[in-house]
């Protein structure tokens, strides 16, 4: 045979042979419906944890579930209380909607600010094999519908702030019960929600299974997360997005991608920012192998900060509030400011991390101050403590209190709350179930 003609007539087989294959791969497509009457669905609930809503915000909620297997879920949601207007939202973006077995993420948006919904949640049981064999094996609908009420100039001027809960479940149920007695508009989670985390499981069991009674303690409060430095140790801990989600790209500029812990929400006459102190030691300490790049991360969020001051909603407010894990302000001269360089350590100052940033201070202070912040809310420490402002720095900071329950030690809820043109804040002291202290704030 001729050279030419070989190839004249490989390309001929070739091609009936791929002819071949993408038939029977369209014959494969079309085999689910008589392949999955054959597979029984596996034992045990699919929906494994109550929902939990996540970054409140204007025109878009998250909901986060967990699942016990395989799975592609959805929300349910709509005006009406009995979900008769009710639309259905899959689990992940455009393209491909996401398959996974431990969290389901849905991201609502097109909402209305400050109005109530109602939803559902539910997840299909999936077997995958291959790109040409996934089945849809079981559905599983929870049948209780929740409630949220999205942010907004017209919502509620109500929040609470908790920090440094570090998986003490005695603690976190008292402070549960706390929150759902003062049904707040949202709750800022801030910071040391975690200790070291190695695996998602260990995540979920944090966010979406703690051991307390309340298992639906975020299914009508929607939550807002400022995360600490103990927050993104350990492997898991280094993609939190993986448990608890970013804002979607559309609603971050494309400067600020890698900034989806960031917030600036209105609520009512208040403005909420939320920043990311990240670690307590520094890039360079031998302890983390050069494996973190904090400075960096304090740096890029000056950007977002200043645009998220100058924004109309915001720097309309008549309060405005801020939040992050480690304070920008320490009045004892001993406290580790978190510059040390290279190693955390310097004579005349106590520890080897950070008790305060002042690198974040330097960046982010004079941009508070500048946009009339009253207030900044940290935590960290472990102790309560009320910084009043001084020359040169104008806002307040409160320091929430620890997960320990003593006299000395306790843990706080600390709540916000407009009413008469004020806005009134009360430290919940949650060892003695009474108001620690109460402060009170004028209008910028």
């Amino acid at each position: 045979m001729k050279r030419r003609d070989f190839l004249k007539s490989a390309a001929v087989i070739a091609a009936a042979a791929g002819s071949a294959d993408l038939l029977a791969a369209a014959k494969t497509v079309e085999a689910p419906a008589e392949r999955a009457e054959d597979i029984a669905p596996e034992g045990g609930k699919l929906i494994a944890s109550a929902p939990m809503l996540q970054n409140y915000a204007e025109k878009s909620m998250g909901v986060a579930f967990a699942v016990s297997a395989l799975a592609n879920g959805y929300v349910i949601y709509g005006r009406q209380s009995d979900l008769s207007d009710g639309k259905k939202v899959k689990c992940g973006g455009f393209r491909a909607t996401t398959i996974h077995n431990e969290v389901i993420h849905v991201r609502l948006k097109g909402l209305e600010p400050a109005t109530k919904y109602y939803y559902k949640i539910g997840a299909d049981r999936i077997d995958y094999k291959d790109g040409y064999h996934m089945y849809v094996i079981g559905n599983e609908e929870d049948p209780q519908i929740y409630s949220f009420t999205t942010a907004g100039k017209d919502a509620k001027a109500h929040f609470c702030v908790i920090n440094d809960t570090h998986k003490r479940w005695s603690s976190f149920a008292k402070i549960t019960e706390k929150i759902a007695e003062l049904s707040p508009s949202t709750v800022i989670w801030n910071g040391d929600a975690n200790n070291r985390e190695e695996k998602l499981s260990d995540l979920v069991e944090t966010f979406l299974n703690p051991d307390i009674p309340a298992k639906d303690y975020a299914s009508r409060t929607p939550f807002l997360f400022a995360p600490g430095n103990h927050d993104q140790r350990g492997f898991a801990g280094r993609r939190m997005e993986n448990i608890w989600m970013f804002r979607q790209p559309d609603e971050r500029a494309s400067r600020d991608w890698d900034l989806g812990r960031n917030f600036a929400v209105r609520m009512g006459e208040v403005a909420l920012i939320g920043l990311d102190t990240g670690e307590d030691k520094l890039d360079g300490n031998p302890l983390f192998a050069g494996l973190f790049n904090n400075e960096a991360y304090r740096e890029a969020q000056v950007a977002w900060l200043e645009d998220a001051l100058a924004s109309k909603e915001i720097a309309e407010a008549p309060f405005l509030v801020a939040f992050c894990h480690i304070p920008l302000f320490d009045p004892r001269p001993d406290a580790n400011p978190g510059d040390l360089y290279p190693a955390d350590v310097a004579p005349g100052f106590k520890r080897d991390y950070a008790a305060w940033q002042r690198s974040c201070s330097k960046l982010w202070g004079p941009l508070l101050d500048k946009a009339g912040c009253q207030l900044l809310i940290v935590g960290h420490q472990h102790c309560f403590r009320y910084d009043a402002p001084t020359e040169g720095r104008g806002w307040a900071q409160i320091v929430g209190g620890a997960p320990d329950n003593t006299e000395e030690r306790f843990s706080t809820v600390i709540e916000g709350k407009v009413k008469g043109k004020k806005l009134r804040i009360n430290v919940h002291n949650i060892h003695t179930g009474k108001v620690q202290e109460s402060f009170t704030f004028k209008a910028r």
